[in-house]
């Protein structure tokens, strides 16, 4: 891992709620609002834009683990934030803080784990459990 990467340090970007990012299972939607799914997508991807300057030609990062309390609805067309802050770094496990807000406020908060390895690890256990 390269040098460099703090504790504060931020990513975060935009988006504007479509029909495919719906709660719905086996293709029929649910509810005509935010999914939980597409929550926790969009906070892993703030969290690895944490990461990936650092990342050596080697490396790559993988998930640890995902905690996310998803807590108001917002409806297609909403205008949605995800931020990522580093908050921990210990050897090679990067935790960070992640917030989405939408226009009338918080609407989920949660924690994203992401542990950085050679590549070569990570394709030798994928490869040990076909």
């Amino acid at each position: 891992m390269k040098q460099g990467m703090e504790i504060g340090q931020t990513a975060s970007f935009s988006f504007y709620v479509t029909s495919d990012m719906f709660a719905q299972f086996e293709g029929e939607v649910v509810h005509e609002a935010y999914a939980t799914v597409s929550m926790v997508y969009h906070m892993e991807w703030a969290a690895r834009q944490l990461i990936l300057p650092y990342l050596e030609e080697h490396e790559e990062g993988i998930g640890g683990s995902v905690k996310v309390r998803h807590l108001a609805p917002t409806t297609k067309g909403t205008k949605v934030t995800v931020k990522a802050t580093l908050t921990t770094l210990k050897d090679n496990i990067v935790t960070a803080k992640t917030e989405a807000w939408n226009e009338k406020g918080l609407i989920g908060s949660g924690e994203v784990i992401q542990l950085i390895l050679p590549k070569k690890q990570i394709a030798d256990k994928i490869n040990a459990s076909l």
